[in-house]
């Protein structure tokens, strides 16, 4: 998991990237400021991987932050202005950014960023030593829970986390929804949406687009459809 900072004078521009990150399975927000003083301090005393850092900004700008920070993390350069573009590449930024961002073009930033940021993958599945493989161990905060899999209904991707979700009770884990889809076995899990995974035994109506799991509604996306459906032999 990428750890990203935000650093903006305008509230908005934060608000935007902010909701970005948290669409993004591989970036988490550790902290935000529109203060690049503060956020400064924050890193000088804190991990980070990734800043979103604008240019003009009233105490420093953007690249007198970068020169302060002196490659302590990577920087993602984020301006109303294309004419910093260049002097922004000459201090080895991973992107530049031209507000108003979208989010296709900010994924495209962050995908490059993750080839060039070396963070160890965060596996929060466990393997245990002689354990049953009809079961799933899950680290949780600083626990870890043992899941029978038989017992799992389905996975839902919450920003930057998975709920496991069983008849009596939901586990919540710090991963991506696809960093456990590839440990589950493919005979009794399917991808249906790009944040749910279904037990297919659990299944109890499939109407159009809508699948029903006990008093749980699940979507099938369009991406997943026919998959899903030939999957099922229907």
């Amino acid at each position: 998991m990428i750890k990203c900072i935000i650093v903006d004078d305008k509230p908005l521009a934060i608000d935007i990237l902010a909701d970005y990150v948290s669409k993004t399975p591989f970036l988490s927000l550790v902290y935000s400021s529109v203060n690049p003083l503060d956020a400064l301090e924050y890193i000088r005393n804190n991990d980070a991987h990734l800043v979103f850092l604008d240019i003009q900004m009233p105490e420093l700008t953007g690249i007198q932050v970068m020169k302060i920070l002196q490659g302590k993390c990577r920087v993602i350069l984020t301006t109303a202005y294309s004419k910093y573009a260049l002097e922004g590449y000459e201090h080895d930024v991973i992107d530049y950014l031209l507000k108003p961002v979208s989010y296709d073009r900010f994924y495209k930033a962050v995908e490059k960023a993750r080839r060039l940021i070396d963070v160890p993958a965060q596996n929060n599945v466990v393997k245990i030593a002689g354990g049953n493989t009809e079961d799933l161990f899950v680290k949780t905060g600083y626990k870890i829970q043992r899941i029978p899999l038989d017992s799992i209904l389905f996975i839902e991707a919450k920003q930057n986390y998975i709920a496991i979700v069983t008849a009596d009770r939901q586990v919540l884990s710090l991963q991506n929804i696809k960093s456990i889809e590839e440990k589950l076995p493919a005979g009794h899990f399917v991808r249906v949406h790009k944040s749910y995974i279904i037990a297919i035994n659990k299944i109890n109506v499939i109407e159009k687009s809508n699948i029903q799991i006990g008093k749980n509604n699940i979507p099938v996306g369009d991406a997943y459809r026919d998959a899903f459906f030939t999957r099922i032999n229907t």
